[in-house]
């Protein structure tokens, strides 16, 4: 066969079935049906007809490949070695040696990015409770004890939800590393969330819901984050929905808010009427931050703001909010109030699910193409009425918003 050349090799062409090329010394290309190809030194060691891979033709030049290939030849010949199996070794033994803060990395970079939104709270949780206890430490040599022992410490300084969601981290990397042979097995199984979750039923009074939207004027908290809060009891969306919202989903003339599908959090787009009191609110952020793209924009150049900003600022408004008396509630209770009032009010569930763009898994909601457009306008806005209502009337106010009819 003739000496290879880059062009020569770019003319090989799939077949039906897989197909070496060889050149001398064992030196070859292997053709796949997908159309891929692969260098390989075809070789024969202590009488068994052995195939080593030199790496595929996108990531490994010609070149390269003949490089890789002359060692082979060489070990074979001179030193009498198998190059696959002490490639393969070679491969072991780097896989043995990997760090957990390398795994971090390689996690990270390869499975949340691509697949989660979220990804930089994978990366935050790990980055803050497993890099200091176990980043140089090999990745082989973490034990279930060594888990069970952080997950301990992290419920000991008083955070036993925090350790559920670090387990759960912890849990999806090692799963990560045993699907990509980097580990053989996980030093997660068998072991449980260390802390029990009593699933949340907060939902704020009428009186809470007055006390809290004025007493916001004071909370020690920008005023973007009020407004913010304040948009999510109105609207009854995600939090996260809200902050990377930009003004070009927003049309204040017709009153709608479209949420894309890949910032909604199950990945179907979704349609919020706006009601009187939600176009009011957003005019005033308008003014806030008119120059902006977004909303709620961070101090980090082209950002919006994150949802962590709000827990704090919430957190740390919290000895005022409990000399108002409005008991313990986080940023999400407030679309769970906006939820509840409304079916309180004789709002079907139905329409409060479409308002909340739950995912119906019943299988008419496969047939059922029609957008409830109308009727998420009637409940929002009759929502809007309830809550300007709480909002001025129990404060002895009567100048209650009246709103527009539906669209």
């Amino acid at each position: 066969m003739e000496q290879f050349t880059d062009k020569m090799i770019k003319a090989l062409k799939p077949k039906h079935y897989i197909y070496d090329v060889r050149e001398k010394n064992g030196f070859a290309i292997r053709i796949f049906p997908s159309g891929e190809k692969s260098w390989v030194f075809i070789y024969t060691y202590s009488g068994r007809k052995r195939r080593m891979t030199l790496g595929d033709d996108k990531t490994t030049t010609l070149a390269e490949a003949r490089i890789k290939h002359h060692d082979a030849y060489k070990m074979l010949k001179s030193e009498d070695k198998d190059p696959a199996q002490v490639q393969a070794l070679q491969r072991a033994e780097s896989r043995d040696s990997s760090t957990i803060s390398g795994l971090i990395d390689e996690y990270i970079e390869k499975w949340a990015m691509p697949r989660k939104r979220s990804w930089k709270e994978d990366k935050r949780i790990l980055d803050r409770d497993i890099k200091p206890a176990w980043g140089n430490r090999k990745a082989k040599d973490i034990t279930k004890h060594d888990v069970v022992l952080l997950l301990e410490d992290i419920i000991k300084r008083g955070a036993p939800i925090a350790a559920n969601r670090t387990f759960a981290y912890v849990r999806r990397m090692f799963n990560f590393a045993v699907e990509r042979d980097l580990l053989c097995s996980t030093p997660c199984a068998a072991i449980k969330a260390p802390a029990k979750e009593n699933q949340r039923d907060r939902c704020l009074s009428a009186q809470e819901i007055q006390d809290l939207w004025h007493g916001l004027e004071t909370a020690p908290m920008s005023q973007a984050t009020k407004f913010a809060l304040k948009l999510q009891l109105v609207t009854a969306q995600r939090k996260g929905e809200i902050l990377s919202a930009e003004w070009s989903e927003i049309d204040l003339e017709t009153c709608w808010w479209i949420i894309p599908d890949n910032k909604a959090k199950n990945g179907i787009a979704q349609r919020v009427p706006l009601s009187e009191l939600a176009i009011d609110l957003l005019k005033k952020v308008k003014q806030l931050n008119s120059e902006s793209q977004w909303l709620f924009s961070s101090e980090i150049k082209d950002q919006p703001m994150r949802g962590e900003s709000i827990d704090r600022a919430v957190r740390r408004s919290n000895s005022l909010f409990q000399k108002r008396k409005i008991k313990h509630f986080t940023p999400h209770d407030l679309r769970r109030t906006g939820a509840t009032h409304m079916t309180e009010m004789g709002i079907s569930r139905l329409i409060v699910s479409k308002i909340l763009n739950h995912v119906d898994s019943h299988i008419t909601a496969i047939y059922d193409r029609h957008s409830y457009d109308a009727e998420k306008r009637n409940a929002l806005e009759a929502w809007g009425r309830k809550l300007a209502s709480i909002i001025n009337f129990l404060a002895g106010e009567t100048n209650v918003v009246k709103l527009k009819k539906a669209i």
